[in-house]
C-alpha cells in the first residue's frame, strides 16, 4: 500500500509541473495529532464530555460553558521526535528537538443574563490559538541497491522523447548533467550507467511546521443541565521539508559514475476556516454526555513553493549541476468529524472520561483552477478510509493536587496494507488553587511505517517514529 502512496508521490513531484500536491498532502493536513494544554493532553484528550478547559473550543466548544469564571491560560511546550530506519539489514537513527506553543487564550464568563430569571445562567467568549498538528521530523536512511538506480525510472520515462521536450523537473535535470544520455538520436534512446543497480543509497528527509488554529468561541449554561457552544476555526500551516538522495557507485565500479545527489526542498503554506458546533448535557450528578460536529477545514490559499537541485560527480573529474524551480496555489478541503463523549464523576475525588471521533480520510479533495487533481483524488478515494479515534482519560484529586492519565489511538487510515495506526501514552499532575493552576505533563507515542526511497526495484525501510513531549500550563482565573 505504501509503495502505491510513493509511487504517486514520485509521479506528482518529480514530473508533474503541479509539483507536490497529492494524495500524501492531503493526508498530512487531515490527520491531526491534537496538542494543547498539559491537562487535556495529560488525559489523552478525552474532554468531550468535560469542558472548562481552553482546548476544548478546537474539539467539543460546549466545554466553555462550563466555564465559572474568566480565565487566561498559556502552554509553552518542548517536543523530541526520534526515527529508527532499517533497510536491507541497515539500521540508521536521526532525532530532532522542537520549541513550540501549544495552547494560549482568554475565556471571559458574563452573568448577566442569569439575573433576568430565565434558565440562561451565563454566557462565555473564547479567544486564543490551539496547536492542531506537528510535522518536525528527521529521518535517515541508506543501503546498497543490486536491483535499480533512481536513474532507471528517469530512463524509462524520457524514452522516444526528445531532449527538448522532456519535463522541467527528474529527467531534464539528470540529462542536462548527463546522468541520462543519448544512445540514439534516430529513436531518442536514452541510457544511463547504472540501469541494474550496484550503488550505495542514503537518503535524509528533514521536515519542520504545524498547524495552529485560531479559535473563537461562545457558548451559554442552560440551569447547569444544558451546555451550548459553537466556534469558528481558523487554521494555519506551515510545512517544509528538505529531502537530499545520494546515490554512490559500489568500490567494484567500472563505469565512469561516481556518484550523484538530488536535493529537493518544498515548502508550503496556507490558511483555512471551519465551524465547529458542541453540546454537552448533565445527565445526572455523575454522568455527562458530550457531541460535536467539525465542518471540513477549506483552505482555499495554499501555495507550494519548490525547487529541486542535481549534482553529479564523474571519475574524470566533471562534476555538473542542474536546478529548477517553482510555485503553485491550490486549495485543499480536508474531512468531516464527528464526536461523542462520555464522562464519569466520581464525586469529588475524580473523573473518568472517553471520546469517540469519526473521520473519513477518503472524503479529501483536492482544487484548482487550471488543474483538475482526477488522478489525485481518485487515490485518495481508493487508498484511505473510514476512521474510528479513541481517546480516554483520568484524573483524580488530593487537595490541591490532581494526577492524570491518558492512552489514546489514531486509527490506520489507509484501506490496505501496512498499519500506521499510532498509539499515544500521557500522564500529567497539576496544582489547583482558587486564583491561578500550573499543570505539568508529558504525552509520547509510537508508530510504525514503510518508506520506499523511490518509484522502482528498491527495498522498503521499515521505520520506527517516536515522539515525545513535555508541557506547562500556567493560568489565572480572575
Amino acid at each position: 500500500m505504501k509503495k502505491l502512496v510513493l509511487i504517486s508521490l514520485i509521479a506528482a513531484l518529480f514530473t508533474a509541473e503541479t509539483t507536490a500536491q497529492n494524495e500524501i498532502d492531503a493526508l498530512r493536513y487531515s490527520r491531526l495529532n491534537y496538542s494543547g494544554t498539559a491537562r487535556f493532553v495529560s488525559m489523552g484528550g478525552a474532554f468531550g464530555a468535560l469542558g472548562a478547559d481552553f482546548t476544548t473550543l478546537s474539539h467539543n466548544p460546549a466545554g466553555i460553558g462550563l466555564y465559572r469564571s474568566s480565565e487566561i491560560t498559556f502552554t509553552p511546550a518542548i517536543g523530541l521526535t526520534r526515527t529508527e530506519a532499517l533497510l536491507d539489514g541497515n539500521f540508521r537513527e536521526d532525532s530532532k528537538y522542537n520549541f513550540n506553543i501549544g495552547s494560549v487564550g482568554l475565556v471571559m464568563t458574563n452573568d448577566n443574563v442569569s439575573r433576568n430569571g430565565s434558565g440562561w445562567k451565563n454566557v462565555q467568549f473564547g479567544f486564543g490559538l490551539n496547536r492542531m498538528a506537528n510535522f518536525n521530523n528527521r529521518v535517515r536512511i541508506e543501503g546498497d541497491n543490486f536491483n535499480s538506480s533512481i536513474l532507471t525510472g528517469y530512463m524509462e520515462s524520457a524514452q522516444g522523447v526528445h531532449p527538448e521536450d522532456l519535463g522541467t523537473f527528474d529527467t531534464r535535470l539528470a540529462y542536462d548533467t548527463e546522468l541520462l544520455f543519448v544512445t540514439d538520436s534516430s529513436t531518442w534512446t536514452y541510457g544511463v550507467d547504472k540501469p541494474y543497480g550496484g550503488v550505495n543509497q542514503r537518503k535524509s528527509i528533514d521536515s519542520k511546521g504545524s498547524i495552529n488554529e485560531m479559535v473563537f468561541s461562545i457558548g451559554a449554561n442552560y440551569n447547569d443541565k444544558v451546555y451550548l457552544g459553537a466556534t469558528v476555526g481558523i487554521p494555519y500551516l506551515r510545512y517544509s521539508e528538505n529531502a537530499t538522495f545520494t546515490e554512490t557507485a559500489l568500490p567494484d565500479d567500472e563505469t565512469v559514475f561516481n556518484s550523484m545527489t538530488r536535493t529537493d526542498f518544498l515548502e508550503t503554506s496556507g490558511t483555512g476556516i471551519n465551524f465547529k458546533f458542541g453540546l454537552i448535557l448533565r445527565a445526572t450528578d455523575w454522568l455527562r454526555l458530550g457531541g460535536a460536529i467539525h465542518t471540513p477545514t477549506f483552505y482555499s490559499g495554499m501555495t507550494d513553493e519548490y525547487r529541486s537541485t542535481i549534482r553529479a560527480k564523474y571519475d574524470n573529474g566533471f562534476n555538473p549541476s542542474a536546478s529548477a524551480n517553482g510555485i503553485y496555489e491550490y486549495e485543499l478541503t480536508t474531512p468531516f468529524r464527528a464526536i461523542g463523549s462520555v464522562g464519569i464523576i466520581v464525586g469529588k475525588h475524580g473523573v473518568i472520561s472517553a471520546d469517540y471521533e469519526f473521520v473519513d480520510y477518503s472524503t479529501a479533495r483536492l482544487l484548482a483552477p487550471d488543474y483538475d487533481f482526477y488522478d489525485e483524488n481518485e487515490a485518495i478515494r481508493s487508498m484511505y478510509q473510514q476512521a474510528n479515534n479513541f481517546r480516554f482519560g483520568t484524573e483524580w484529586r488530593y487537595g490541591a493536587l490532581n494526577f492524570r492519565g491518558g492512552y489514546a489511538i489514531s486509527a490506520n487510515p489507509y484501506n490496505v496494507g501496512t498499519n500506521s495506526a499510532m498509539n499515544t501514552y500521557s500522564a500529567g499532575i497539576g496544582i489547583r488553587e482558587k486564583g491561578f493552576y500550573i499543570d505539568l505533563a508529558w504525552v509520547g507515542s509510537q508508530y510504525d511505517d514503510e518508506y520506499y526511497l523511490y518509484n522502482g526495484l528498491v527495498k522498503a525501510a521499515e521505520t520506527t517514529t517516536f515522539n515525545n513531549t513535555f508541557m506547562v500550563t500556567l493560568g489565572i482565573k480572575y
